[in-house]
């Protein structure tokens, strides 16, 4: 974990260091990219890099998140995409910009941006090209009801959920029964976003196939050969994610 005021020096020395590349999370993917000489056509779209690695001793980034979100949802949800006329995506950092392009890919024909500050929301739209073109529309936090009650898809990018972070508060009563909820966030598991879905009988997908299929292309670049993402590759990562959980709450209460 490095704080913000402290990435740029941890990614200069990355070389120095040992590193062949690196994975990016929240809050940093934006900066990344700005720290990169070179970009993938992804990247440059987005202004955001989730993948980094060397090419002659040149800092290079992807963003593979795009991918990763596509593969997750095909691979949980096969044929999410057979009809999105409406997706409600909650928050506008670099990892939204990620999912508002992949859905508009698949065919979304609105996106609906709720974030707490629409400045930003703003520029995502801006980043994105899109303009008033009205495939991307931008709210706050209090004209979320009015959004899900037509949303087929709702995806949390912020990390509201995450340990440590309060839980996204979020009534999903409005939505309607065929909506597809996912979350972004991995730990935990089950989000109190999505055991809400649960709870209301909606689809849900994680977030931890998203985090396996982003890290593919990455994991090729740094070391030359492709993985591929199976159940025996996630249980392998729940064991370990669980195994984590377990030993810090021996941490906490021993």
């Amino acid at each position: 974990e490095v704080e913000p005021e402290n990435f740029a020096s941890f990614i200069n020395a990355l070389a120095d260091n040992g590193f062949v590349g690196a994975n990016v999370t929240v809050p940093h993917k934006e900066a990344a990219f700005l720290l990169c000489d070179r970009h993938a056509p992804m990247a440059e779209a987005l202004g955001a890099a989730n993948t980094l690695w060397f090419e002659g001793g040149r800092l290079c980034g992807d963003n593979t998140d795009v991918g990763g979100f596509l593969g997750n949802l095909d691979e949980a949800a096969p044929g999410w995409d057979s009809r999105v006329e409406c997706a409600v995506v909650l928050g506008a950092g670099g990892a939204a910009r990620a999912v508002v392009h992949a859905l508009l890919l698949r065919g979304a024909r609105q996106c609906v941006i709720i974030n707490r500050t629409p400045t930003r929301a703003h520029e995502l739209r801006s980043r994105l090209g899109l303009g008033e073109t009205g495939a991307v529309v931008v709210g706050g936090w209090g004209d979320l009801p009015q959004h899900l009650a037509k949303a087929d898809v709702i995806v949390n990018t912020t990390s509201l959920g995450m340990p440590g972070e309060p839980a996204l508060a979020v009534d999903l009563s409005a939505a309607p029964a065929s909506a597809l909820i996912t979350d972004i966030v991995y730990v935990p598991l089950e989000t109190p976003l999505l055991a809400a879905a649960r709870a209301r009988g909606l689809r849900t997908v994680d977030g931890l196939g998203m985090l396996l299929h982003q890290a593919v292309p990455g994991f090729e670049r740094w070391f030359g050969a492709r993985p591929r993402v199976t159940p025996d590759l996630r249980a392998l990562l729940i064991a370990d994610l669980d195994g984590r959980a377990a030993a810090s709450g021996e941490r906490r209460h021993g």
